[in-house]
């Protein structure tokens, strides 16, 4: 088999059979033990893409993972997250490295159908692959998830009724809610991490302005600057909420009225030309911004400077 070419696993059924697995007690939802792997990973796929989401929780893990095209931190990491049709590569040195224990919750994306979390497990920013660092678990919160995770498989291990898939769901959104808690209190710990990105958004912004083409680049727009950054919009703007209490849009603005404050105290640009030199459009979107920002226009921030 080319490892070099991912391999396509569209159902739990065929994940399953590769990882030379009993068969799926349940079509569209499975948890595996990942002792319970007889397939030497060094003899299966370098990359895999999933049909179906994936939540792992990891102990005692060593190999190197590359999630996408970044390489994925699980560094004392427990917890990952794969949405459908996403790429996974595993390298590794040693077959040692690739031992661990833990448990694989696959979910098909057929099981959600009609139910609330179909749209909502879309939402959840560690499907994304802009989180690439996996989520740290204390003791008690791996215990606690362990716990959910049991909980799925002894559900489908019973008797299948009208109410199993209910239960299943209630148990995946629980599972999922923990989590994004957990992340929170990851995002909010990781201070030092997130102080940088902070100091790289600076320079960033600092570098954009100085090069006093904003008239041809426009004003940065959060897109940019996140991809720039090499994170996802959403995690940026949360970042900022929490360090600045402001988001990215509005940190962008502020700095801006920081550049036209400069240009209206120190040169004999007219409001328009400024406008224009900053990349506004229209001066009219200029005057509003800067009079929400300031409660003065450009006009009488200039004049009352002189």
């Amino acid at each position: 088999m080319n490892a070099s070419v991912p391999i396509q696993i569209k159902t739990i059924a065929e994940y399953h059979r590769l990882m030379e697995l009993p068969k799926p007690e349940h079509p569209l939802v499975s948890v595996v033990k990942f002792e319970d792997i007889k397939r030497n990973p060094k003899s299966g796929p370098g990359s895999i893409i999933h049909h179906f989401y994936s939540i792992a929780l990891k102990k005692d893990f060593h190999a190197k993972l590359k999630y996408g095209q970044q390489d994925f931190d699980f560094d004392e990491g427990v917890m990952h997250f794969m949405a459908p049709k996403q790429v996974l590569s595993v390298h590794s040195l040693t077959e040692e490295e690739l031992k661990h224990s833990g448990w694989l919750l696959l979910i098909h994306p057929d099981f959600l159908w009609s139910t609330s979390l179909s749209k909502k497990i879309k939402e959840y920013e560690f499907f994304s692959y802009q989180v690439n660092e996996a989520l740290h678990l204390s003791d008690k919160e791996e215990t606690l998830v362990a716990g959910i995770i049991q909980h799925i498989a002894d559900e489908y291990h019973t008797a299948i009724d009208q109410f199993s898939q209910e239960v299943i769901i209630a148990q995946i959104e629980l599972l999922l809610t923990y989590s994004e808690r957990f992340y929170q209190r990851q995002f909010i710990t990781r201070k030092i991490a997130n102080h940088r990105v902070l100091d790289q958004l600076e320079v960033l912004l600092i570098d954009y302005f100085a090069k006093d083409d904003l008239a041809n680049k426009g004003i940065p727009t959060v897109q940019f600057i996140a991809e720039r950054l090499n994170i996802s919009p959403n995690y940026l703007s949360r970042l900022l909420q929490l360090l600045t209490g402001q988001s990215t849009k509005q940190f962008i603005h502020d700095k801006l009225i920081d550049l036209a404050k400069e240009k209206l105290s120190t040169t004999g640009l007219s409001v328009n030309e400024i406008a224009y030199n900053l990349g506004f459009e229209h001066p009219q979107s200029f005057n509003k911004l800067f009079k929400s920002k300031t409660n003065l226009s450009p006009l009488e921030f200039r004049q009352s400077f002189n």
